[in-house]
């Protein structure tokens, strides 16, 4: 059992990119994966400087009578209002960051794997030793989506893409990119990666 601190990757990709797939494969190569969305809806419910924040600055309304967070009034004056989206994300992200340093902190693997919906987008990606891209057409993550989220239509998808930095900057900014689009098999992509990470040291 080492000491060392595991090399910190992140993996990201836009909605319907398949980053949570490439997680799980790496999750089946013995790699621990820190779910930063799961993990942050769980710190404003139960983080509880978090709370007093969240309450602060969106009012009481932001947590129902049990102490749940109450997730569509949240999203209702953030979705549309720029500003609000800053406000809640420099509450929450860097919780998030403290809760994920802890975590990786008492991993005993060569490294571990952070999935964050908008890991480039928020910045948190500077605070990485690596990060990896998972990357597919706008027309392939949009019927992937529609496939497993009936409820949503194609205009709702597209708001949420815009909302996202675009594939082309993101595999600029990411030290490996995978391509999930059904034009190359993504397990040996994963392979490589996983290689290469388990030989790399951390960047000065």
């Amino acid at each position: 059992m080492s000491s060392t601190v595991p090399l910190l990757v992140g993996i990201s990709g836009g909605i319907g990119a398949g980053k949570t797939l490439v997680s799980q494969i790496f999750s089946l190569l013995g790699i621990p994966i820190y779910n930063a969305d799961d993990r942050a809806k769980w710190l404003m419910a139960n983080h509880l400087p978090l709370k007093t924040r969240i309450i602060e600055n969106f009012g009481t309304s932001a947590y129902f009578e049990d102490g749940q967070l109450n997730r569509q009034y949240l999203a209702e004056i953030v979705f549309s209002n720029p500003d609000k989206t800053s406000l809640i994300n420099g509450l929450v992200h860097p919780a998030v960051g403290e809760d994920f340093e802890l975590w990786a902190s008492r991993q005993q693997t060569k490294f571990v794997l952070k999935e964050a919906a908008l890991l480039f987008e928020t910045g948190s990606y500077k605070t990485l030793d690596f990060t990896i891209h998972v990357a597919a057409s706008e027309a392939i993550r949009i019927e992937r989506v529609k496939s497993r989220d009936v409820q949503r239509s194609t205009t709702q998808i597209k708001q949420i893409i815009e909302k996202q930095l675009t594939d082309e900057v993101k595999n600029k900014l990411a030290n490996f990119v995978i391509t999930n689009d059904d034009s190359i098999l993504v397990i040996p992509q994963v392979l490589k990666i996983h290689a290469q990470l388990m030989e790399a040291k951390i960047k000065n």
